[in-house]
């Protein structure tokens, strides 16, 4: 979802290996997963052409929106779907699709996201502390920061945002709903550059980095879906079928990481006991021994992609 703006097109992270890992066969069937400005369906399709199919999944109504007028000359070759990705097999069904190809998916937020301030995902912008990717859900940002006490905050900033920090963060918050409710994103990103030290990586790195995503990570759930989406993406995937993920920090790329391990070993006994019992085979082939990384014009050209790792299997 990750995506630059680049001269009227929307460019998406690593594009070029994420095609060349799908390995798109011309009538194949296809799920962009993190659909965004879709350019991955679009490439997709293009490449699976003349008679390739994309489902395009999105739980952001606007997303959809912008890819039904966007990619609307392919007809019928693409299929719109409005959902979590971790609900990818169910989305299938409602097509009457039992399997697929290929799968991408692109961890990161939307750039029509982040730069829109109404959505209230980024720390430069004046917006209301919102941060969910989908309009439908009850819990927001602002009522994380305003409700949550003081160690369970310190607790998720800590968790999904890896901040030392937490625990000042946290408490310079309490502190200051005191006066009032906390209601905007610039705000917030205030009372936090005030609370943290200023360091030499103070001009790179905005003290308020981290707390926005663990923000983000738990109004949105995304490593519970993350998981969950893995899962029956192998599922619905059909033997030499490939999932590509492309994942922005740490916590997704480990948890990515660590299930294409796990499928790709001959046991899955779990690991207190000693002979294997489950008699398994190996689930898949790992097709990226180390996760690949953009390359130095992309990260160049489009910074928000520095960050991205790309990892990708094929079921056995």
């Amino acid at each position: 979802m990750d995506e630059s703006l680049r001269g009227g097109q929307h460019i998406p992270v690593m594009l070029g290996p994420v095609l060349e890992l799908l390995n798109c066969g011309p009538d194949g069937l296809y799920v962009d997963a993190t659909l965004g400005g879709g350019g991955y369906a679009r490439a997709i399709l293009d490449r699976s052409a003349p008679e390739g199919v994309v489902l395009g999944m999105d739980w952001d109504e606007q997303a959809i929106g912008r890819a039904r007028e966007r990619l609307g000359a392919y007809g019928d070759r693409l299929i719109l779907e409005k959902a979590d990705f971790a609900d990818i097999r169910q989305a299938l069904r409602e097509h009457r699709i039992d399997s697929v190809d290929g799968i991408a998916a692109d961890l990161g937020v939307s750039s029509f996201q982040l730069d829109d301030p109404g959505r209230g995902f980024s720390f430069t912008h004046e917006g209301p502390l919102d941060m969910r990717m989908n309009r439908d859900l009850n819990v927001t940002a602002a009522d994380l920061v305003n409700t949550l006490p003081e160690k369970d905050l310190a607790d998720l900033i800590y968790r999904f945002g890896e901040e030392r920090l937490s625990r000042r963060i946290a408490g310079t918050i309490v502190m200051e709903r005191k006066k009032g409710r906390i209601s905007t994103t610039l705000e917030l990103a205030e009372m936090i550059r005030k609370a943290v030290p200023r360091t030499k990586d103070s001009a790179r790195i905005h003290p308020a980095t981290r707390t926005f995503q663990a923000l983000r990570i738990a109004v949105n759930r995304e490593l519970e879906s993350l998981k969950r989406f893995l899962d029956e993406a192998l599922d619905v995937l059909r033997p030499g079928g490939r999932l590509c993920v492309v994942a922005f920090h740490s916590l997704e790329d480990r948890v990515v990481k660590e299930r294409f391990k796990n499928w790709a070993r001959s046991c899955r006994c779990p690991r207190e006991v000693f002979q294997c019992t489950c008699g398994g085979e190996p689930l898949v082939r790992i097709l990226t021994r180390k996760a690949l990384r953009p390359s130095p014009d992309e990260a160049g050209s489009n910074p928000r992609s520095r960050s991205a790792r790309l990892r990708a299997v094929e079921k056995l």
